[in-house]
């Protein structure tokens, strides 16, 4: 069967998964009474919890007697490690705009990555029929971009089509049929180009591994694209190291192809394929499998370099141990080291005293996702501050830099701009308006200025706002930007927290507890409404006597408490200060220092 193998890039929120859900309806499937659900490519919990997809996933159609092999991708790009490897499978991308919005900050590192392979890409104007739509805008600004990332002539000659992802239909006009996405499979068909690889039927296996993962009954599996030759179960192949050394002999146990959303058995895997084959046990993500005769790997895409670092420690507070069931440093140590291995753009090193290790990855999120998984699967962590990598350059301290859009209304884009460009040392780039009241701020700030910034924005623009970010350059240090400006409220006392306590204890600023909540000596209960640490006691309750006054039996009433996200909680806190993870709750607390430590910070203070 003729095939074509495409990926679909957008932003987050853009209507790619959507978008998949009809290409699969529209295309037979499904059986006509079989139930289905929305988003059904996003089969993770936390991808469907959070509306975004964090891993890439490969589905195939069929259209007029062609297989459309489809890899849905990441729109973030703390996830642009799936979509670098995932890339180089594919012959051409569908890159889907809102045509409200336009191309935006993940737009662009995707299409960047996709430009740069010399793919030639579909652009497909999606939610046209938005009140706020504007396609004609849109169109022009894809081309604008494209012509920024330097796009060849070729690229730049690209068709376009208006869709409503949603509404299951894709036109070539605006005042088109609306029926269908026939419009969309056809324009496929004929735009993009069959694997090149079908000329290589005949030379020897070789395939390149682009994504790691592991059955409970086939054991470790590789996905990749076949770049040469045919394969068989049964057959006998080897791995190769990206630098051409040799990793293992194995039998393939299974080769598997997607057919839907689900895998199945295949005889013969041919050049151009997509295929699962499974028998391996030390063959991972960029390593060649090969026949036995070829000696030379297959050339690997690189992968950005992490551009923060995390440290995961045990869980050492008075409340360990009570929720989770994987305490150890030994079984935190292995989980990371398998995600390192399935996860490119995570890196993981131990720390010299060996109870606690350096997580380094592209972004607050991208951790904050690893974390969730971890608490889910019943582990209890510290989680420290996140910090910027830098690098030296000629003798030159470099950092990196972030491009920053943001859209917001109006009378808070005064707000923005001063925080951005006063004390978080950002450039402002450009500043127009964005139509309906909103005005559209793009700037360039150190990735150190927007550890903590989210939660801030918000505040600054009563929930408005919405800010995306996207790795920019490396640029020289800009000297030290101020971090958080409040102080913490510090139990000094461990127990259940009352609500008499923490009533009287409003005035000192913000809670983050509610009362019967445990707490222990070290853990923050609140910010401060001063720059100042305050240690409090919120186990103090009322006085009881028999005396009976007017006024004296005033009824407790309690603000409602800050309540964060992980995401939220890891950016908030200080150099001095860890975020306690467990599978029922995370809480913030000061670091417990040893004996040493604390005559060192003692000998700095006098």
């Amino acid at each position: 069967m003729d095939i074509r193998n495409i990926a679909i890039i957008a932003h987050v929120d853009h209507g790619k998964t959507t978008l998949v859900d009809e290409l699969l309806k529209q295309s037979g499937t499904y059986r006509e009474n079989q139930a289905t659900t929305e988003r059904a490519m996003d089969s993770n919990d936390i991808e469907r919890e959070r509306g975004i997809t964090i891993l890439a996933k490969c589905t195939s159609v069929e259209h007029g007697g062609v297989r459309i092999n489809i890899v849905d991708t990441p729109g973030h790009a703390d996830f642009g490690g799936e979509v670098e490897r995932i890339l180089s499978m594919v012959d051409g991308v569908v890159l889907l705009v809102d045509a409200a919005e336009g191309p935006m900050p993940q737009t662009k590192f995707v299409t960047s990555k996709a430009l740069a392979l010399g793919l030639r890409p579909i652009v497909v104007l999606n939610k046209v029929d938005r009140p706020d739509g504007d396609p004609d805008k849109a169109l022009d600004d894809c081309f604008d971009l494209f012509a920024n990332l330097g796009a060849t002539d070729e690229q730049l000659d690209f068709p376009h089509l208006y869709a409503s992802g949603r509404n299951g239909w894709c036109d070539p006009t605006l005042d088109g049929p609306r029926k269908d996405l026939n419009a969309l499979f056809d324009l496929i068909i004929a735009h993009v180009p069959p694997p090149r690889q079908r000329e290589a039927l005949h030379q020897p296996f070789r395939m390149l591994a682009t994504t790691l993962s592991a059955d409970p009954f086939i054991g470790r599996i590789l996905t990749g694209r076949v770049e040469s030759g045919k394969l068989k179960a049964g057959d006998t192949v080897k791995a190769l190291s990206r630098n051409g050394e040799k990793l293992e002999q194995f039998r393939v146990s299974k080769v598997l192809a997607f057919r839907g959303l689900s895998q199945q058995a295949i005889e013969v895997a041919e050049a151009g394929d997509i295929v699962t084959i499974a028998g391996m046990t030390k063959a991972t993500v960029a390593d060649t499998l090969c026949d036995l005769s070829m000696d030379i790997p297959l050339p690997a895409q690189p992968i950005d370099p992490p551009t923060i670092t995390v440290t995961f420690g045990i869980n050492d507070s008075p409340l360990a141990g009570r929720d989770g069931k994987k305490v150890q440093s030994r079984v935190i140590r292995e989980r990371l080291m398998k995600e390192a291995e399935l996860n490119v753009a995570i890196k993981v090193a131990d720390t010299p005293g060996g109870d606690a290790f350096e997580v380094s990855g592209r972004g607050e999120l991208q951790m904050g996702v690893l974390i969730e998984n971890m608490r889910r699967e019943g582990f209890e962590l510290s989680i420290s501050r996140p910090r910027v990598i830098f690098r030296e350059e000629d003798g030159v301290r470099l950092e990196p830099i972030e491009e920053v859009t943001i859209d917001v209304d109006d009378e808070y884009t005064g707000a923005v701009v001063e925080k951005l460009t006063g004390p978080r040392k950002g450039d402002l780039v450009e500043m127009k308006p964005a139509g309906a009241g909103k005005t559209r701020i793009i700037a360039h700030v150190p990735s150190r200025g927007l550890i903590g910034y989210q939660g801030e924005f918000l505040t600054d623009t009563r929930g408005s706002g919405v800010l995306n970010r996207i790795f920019h350059t490396w640029a020289p240090h800009k000297g030290p930007i101020q971090g958080r400006r409040q102080g913490v409220l510090i139990s000094m006392e461990a127990g259940t927290a009352v609500a008499y306590a923490l009533w009287n204890l409003e005035e000192r600023g913000k809670m983050f507890v509610v009362p019967q909540d445990p707490v222990y000596e070290g853990m923050i209960i609140g910010e401060h409404s001063r720059d100042n640490d305050l240690e409090v006691n919120p186990l103090k309750g009322k006085k009881l006597t028999n005396v009976r006054a007017s006024g004296t039996d005033e009824a407790v009433r309690l603000t409602p408490p800050v309540l964060m996200s992980l995401e939220q909680a890891i950016a908030y806190i200080d150099d001095d200060e860890l975020v306690e993870v467990t599978p029922s709750a995370f809480r913030l607390r000061k670091r417990f220092l040893d004996a040493n430590e604390r005559k060192r910070q003692s000998r700095a203070a006098s």
